[in-house]
């Protein structure tokens, strides 16, 4: 068993969690296209992410999941309403600003692992921390480092990992940065079922533990368990939640969800 497996088993809820709002979406839209062509993506979004939580975005293809998490972060632009991350109102902010943003409070994981094959696993860990002039403390890099139980590995290139380990090696990345919020886009979609919860594990394990905020877009009912809070979109809309979720509740939401759409 990898060493922060062993160390999620005694990861209990108890941890002081901040809840100041981490992210925060003010009635936005997002439009795609023009005239007859327009598709909107969202439809008057208000959301509120809490800091020290992992949150979960679900819905059906097409429910504008993606979009909202793309805006949120700052990868997309809204066509009205407000978008902050903190207290920084995304929208509006220059390229630069934007950069700036995302190098300094936000950690991104994605379903492709996008890691420098020619780099070894630290270098791929500490890459964006460089570019962006700064070094973690020893304290900090060993307990991220021994959260993913990659100790082992640090000198290998990606080619000599696994997908999960890959994928560990993308998660500490996001996290030495210390960002205000990481951002995770369907992380486990190209892992078998034993590495994905790996994975999910480390995400849960992240929020509780080390107190990192995590809104994570998936489509598996499974993974969403994970969080402690699951939104679910339909038509651009936000349309319930689930808090301290479960697996069968969260396929009976998206039951009904897809019950009322053909209804509808």
């Amino acid at each position: 068993m990898e060493p922060y497996l062993r160390s999620v088993s005694r990861v209990t809820a108890t941890v002081s969690k901040p809840q100041q709002i981490a992210a925060r979406a003010v009635d936005v839209t997002k439009h795609y296209g023009m005239g007859e062509a327009q598709v909107a993506a969202l439809r008057g979004v208000n959301v509120e992410i809490l800091g020290g939580e992992f949150t979960a975005i679900m819905g059906p293809s097409g429910s504008g999941k993606s979009t909202l998490m793309h805006c949120l972060a700052g990868l997309d632009h809204v066509t009205s309403g407000e978008v902050y991350v903190g207290d920084a109102q995304v929208n509006g902010m220059s390229d630069k600003e934007l950069t700036k943003l995302r190098r300094g409070h936000i950690g991104f994981i994605f379903q492709q692992f996008n890691l420098i094959p020619t780099l070894t696993a630290e270098e791929n860990i500490l890459l964006p921390l460089k570019i962006a002039g700064g070094t973690p403390s020893k304290d900090w890099f060993d307990r991220v480092i021994d959260t993913v139980g990659l100790a082992g590995r640090l000198r290998h290139r990606p080619t000599e990992l696994s997908g999960g380990q890959q994928q560990r090696v993308a998660c500490a990345r996001a996290l030495m940065a210390q960002p205000d919020v990481i951002f995770a886009d369907e992380p486990t979609g190209n892992l078998d079922s034993t590495s994905g919860a790996e994975v999910l594990k480390f995400l849960q394990h992240s929020a509780r533990s080390l107190g990192q905020t995590i809104v994570m877009v998936t489509h598996d009912p499974v993974a969403a368990a994970y969080s402690d809070r699951v939104i679910f979109l339909a038509d651009g809309q936000i349309v319930d939640e689930i808090t301290e979720p479960t697996a069968e509740a969260v396929l009976a939401m998206m039951g009904k969800i897809d019950a009322q759409a053909r209804v509808a």
